[in-house]
């Protein structure tokens, strides 16, 4: 391991011997070599057991090439024993052991947002409450916040006089029961439900924190009220929390991430050692230059400014449009200039925006330019209809008791289970409070169930009860999969009636790569297990196959369109930060609404900082809204950066004239032309 490659900060932080560690890591200033290099270094100089080390990240993505990172560094198994895991997979990693203590069940089921909404629907139809005046999502959302603060059923109060946080009040503590009767969490019950076994079981505590005596975390800024509450218990013992993040690129309070966390890190963990990551290994001068100067506006923040030795580079290019049109055309100018100037790759440009809604004219102009473009979002590949079929089958042969899956399998594909004979079982089993599963298995005390639609039950039942036991017996689960598919008929089903058929050949593509992606995972795990596939199913959203396709997108020759929030983590050569408006960046709602400018600032700065040697900012005059132009305001960020660093320079374009001005500017040209024409 070669330390002489690390700065004087990035060194003084790899060889931080014990207590709490504070890593203010600026944007572009090498943080994951900084804890990789660290973990390494515990292990190579300090002699630290692998397995004594937990390492946490927030995508699967970052704690991949975290670990394989450390691997290259220490070699397979010297790091054998290690943890590198999402919080969500620590927490899983942690129940799957003792979630017994808290009356669940090992088998538990996750549920995905699709599974949640429809548990949420349902108690709302048995509050007799309207589906159609109150969003389940937006009801879902309020759960989770208060998940996320730790707030239990028993604890929720109003705290807006809304008509939705009274619903949730309703709704949360009935949801959580049928979870339970369900033995199935939902992503945030990882965190609350892992918080509540270090609360309520000192023993199960005092087991972890034996086991990880060196955490390391990295973008501490994005984590909330329970992560935080993790962390605290896991390091109490032995105080070696090293946390690695940048408050300046916290963007995620919408979302529940609370900034306090790193503002009083130093506070909350005594003895605290600070070191700031400020040297940028990304970005010109003249950029870095620019995102100081508007994050400094930011009143709650660690003082930091990033610099670079790479010299101050090109200006900033700050271009006035006339509407969203001709920002557009503007962009496309410029990806033309400077692919022939320098000699770059589509993929070398990308396109940012506050919203979704800003990409729709830059694709037409795109596509009219022949420029080939990669739009990052939209519809992952576990949440179509036809794979979320299939997972359900995999979920309720893991867990009969998972009554959401059970009711979305139980007739599809048909199989004479009406929606008759389906309510009779269902009202039964409320009834006396039987698992919906052991009634089926026994459908004798359900009056008025016809002979034919006992028949069709105990077939269904006998189907899963065989193929729960070759499941069971491993291995070949793929082949088990593939088999289990063919017999209930998925893909006939998709095929039936279908209007388009192409469409359906690519949905019943979806079902086959299934079974791909069970194939790959047991190819990859030396145990695979259906509930141990599951897991990754629901937690390792970068093994999915075709999630966003992100990385798989990214690495075309492509120009790259996303939101301002994806980008975080990426760079590129060339940046184009459209719409710099006011009510798009700062958005409207943290105008009027929220109040919360210093978030919209942070993602200001996220942006400026993905550009490695261009940046252009692009504003319109007036923007097309219900039909009508109306006039915009050019973001307040866009004054903030000094005007020594931009470059205005034949970029300005106009408003259209009035009929006077073109009258002139008529007269004018006429009289030119006279002149020249020598009349």
């Amino acid at each position: 391991m070669d330390l002489t490659t690390l700065n004087k900060e990035q060194l003084t932080a790899v060889r931080h011997d014990e207590g709490p560690l504070l890593l203010l890591a600026g944007a572009g200033s090498g943080k994951t070599r900084v804890i990789t290099y660290r973990i390494a270094y515990l292990l190579l100089q300090r002699g630290v057991p692998a397995g004594s080390i937990l390492a946490v990240t927030f995508t699967n993505k970052a704690a991949r090439e975290m670990k394989e990172r450390v691997l290259e560094l220490v070699g397979k198994k010297r790091a054998s024993g290690m943890v590198v895991a999402t919080f969500h997979a620590l927490c899983v990693r942690i129940l799957k052991e003792d979630i017994e203590r808290l009356g669940y069940k090992r088998n538990f089921s996750i549920y995905a947002a699709s599974d949640q909404a429809r548990l949420v629907k349902d108690i709302m139809q048995g509050l007799d409450i309207d589906g159609k005046k109150f969003d389940a999502d937006r009801i879902l959302w309020i759960i989770s916040d208060a998940k996320n603060r730790l707030v239990a059923p028993e604890d929720f109060a109003v705290r807006h006089q809304d008509d939705y946080e009274t619903m949730a009040a309703e709704v949360y503590p009935r949801y959580q029961k049928a979870l339970k009767a369900f033995n199935a969490v939902d992503f945030d019950d990882l965190l609350m439900l892992t918080v509540r076994l270090f609360r309520q079981c000192p023993e199960a505590l005092a087991k972890y924190q034996e086991r990880f005596r060196y955490l390391l975390v990295d973008e501490y800024q994005d984590t909330n009220a329970a992560q935080y509450l993790l962390l605290k218990y896991l390091s109490e013992k032995h105080r070696n929390l090293c946390v690695v993040g940048d408050d300046d690129q916290s963007i995620y309070g919408w979302r529940g991430a609370d900034l306090g966390n790193i503002l009083d890190f130093e506070k909350d963990f005594a003895g605290t050692t600070v070191i700031k990551l400020e040297q940028n290994y990304r970005s010109t001068g003249n950029i870095l230059a620019a995102a100081n100067a508007v994050i400094r506006n930011n009143a709650k923040r660690k003082e930091k400014a990033l610099w670079s030795a790479d010299g101050p580079g090109a200006r900033i290019e700050s271009i006035r449009c006339m509407d969203e049109e001709d920002e557009a055309r503007m962009v496309m100018e410029r990806i033309h200039a400077e692919r022939f100037r320098h000699v770059l790759q589509y993929r070398d440009f990308a396109i940012l925006y506050r919203t979704n809604v800003q990409s729709r004219a830059f694709e037409e102009q795109l596509r009219y330019e022949n420029i080939p473009y990669v739009l990052i979002g939209g519809q992952q590949f576990f949440d179509r209809k036809e794979v979320k079929d299939a997972v359900a089958y995999l979920k309720v042969l893991v867990n009969s008791r998972d009554e959401v899956n059970l009711l979305r399998i139980l007739n599809y594909p048909r199989r004479g289970i009406g929606e008759t004979t389906a309510d009779r079982i269902i009202r039964h089993s409320a009834e006396r409070e039987n698992p919906l599963w052991d009634v089926l298995r026994d459908p004798s005390g359900v009056a008025e169930l016809s002979d034919k639609g006992k028949e069709a039950i105990a077939a269904f039942v006998d189907l899963m009860e065989r193929y729960r036991r070759r499941f069971a017996r491993g291995p070949g689960l793929a082949e088990t999969a593939r088999s289990f598919f063919e017999e209930i008929g998925l893909e006939d089903e998709i095929y039936r009636g279908a209007d388009d058929p192409a469409k359906a050949r690519r949905r019943a593509e979806n079902v086959q790569e299934v079974v791909s992606a069970m194939a790959s995972y047991e190819e990859r795990e030396a145990a695979p297990t259906l509930a141990g596939f599951l897991d990754k199913v629901s937690l390792y959203d970068e093994d999915r196959p075709g999630k966003n396709d992100k990385e798989k997108k990214l690495s075309q020759d492509a120009v790259t369109l996303m939101s301002l929030h994806s980008s975080k983590g990426l760079e590129f050569p060339v940046v184009f930060m459209v719409g710099l408006e006011e009510e798009y960046l700062p958005h409207k709602k943290s105008i009027h609404e929220t109040f919360d400018i210093d978030e919209e600032r942070r993602l200001c700065y996220v942006g400026i900082t993905r550009a490695r040697r261009q940046l252009v900012l692009l504003h319109a005059q007036q923007r097309k809204k219900y039909g009508k132009m109306l006039p915009r305001v050019p973001s307040r960020f866009l004054k903030e950066i000094p005007e020594a660093l931009l470059d205005r320079r034949g970029s300005e374009a106009k408003l259209p004239a009035s009929e006077e001005e073109q009258e002139v500017m008529a007269g004018s040209f006429f009289a030119g032309i006279k002149a020249l024409l020598g009349d």
